[in-house]
């Protein structure tokens, strides 16, 4: 469910939200208890967490594509093919970039990456089965908060494009 009172935005206020918020996009707040104790990676706590199924909940990655910054976004239960993000943003090349170069970039800590709202826009890739889905759960903007919003609002926000960048 929505959050829309003025305590609900000063409690998830991060840039995520302020984001969706200044958009009008529809979307949803599903803030959770992170249990830093968790064995389970961060998106696939999140899918626990939120009640929804690990496909429709999506990670954000970076990497360094030919020495530029790339924002992969993949279903939590699946692994970035670097490959297909390479080909995906026209480069040759790419390699997990740095968590702290990736925390810099975005304002976000690991765990917490949103594609939305990040200090500095980069170019976004949206695996291709976000498509399948009427809405799909990207991070909020730090560990503990999910939202949910429209593939092709996440791509608009973003100016990303879909391509086929999920392995198992």
């Amino acid at each position: 469910m929505a959050k829309n009172s003025k305590s609900a935005r000063a409690s998830h206020g991060t840039p995520a939200v302020v984001t969706l918020e200044k958009s009008g996009v529809p979307h949803t707040l599903h803030p959770y208890e992170h249990d830093p104790a968790s064995e389970l990676s961060y998106g696939m706590e999140a899918a626990e967490a939120i009640g929804v199924d690990a496909p429709q909940v999506f990670k954000t990655l970076l990497a360094d594509v030919d020495g530029k910054l790339v924002v992969g976004i993949v279903p939590v239960d699946r692994k970035l093919d670097l490959k297909a993000l390479a080909r995906a943003a026209g480069g040759k090349k790419a390699a997990m970039a740095d968590p702290a170069a990736a925390e810099r970039a975005t304002g976000y800590v690991v765990g917490g990456i949103s594609p939305l709202g990040q200090k500095t826009r980069h170019v976004t890739v949206l695996d291709e089965s976000a498509e399948a889905f009427d809405v799909v759960y990207v991070s909020g903007g730090r560990r503990g908060l999910d939202v949910g919003l429209a593939p092709a609002d996440l791509l608009t926000l973003t100016n990303g494009t879909t391509a086929p960048i999920a392995r198992d």
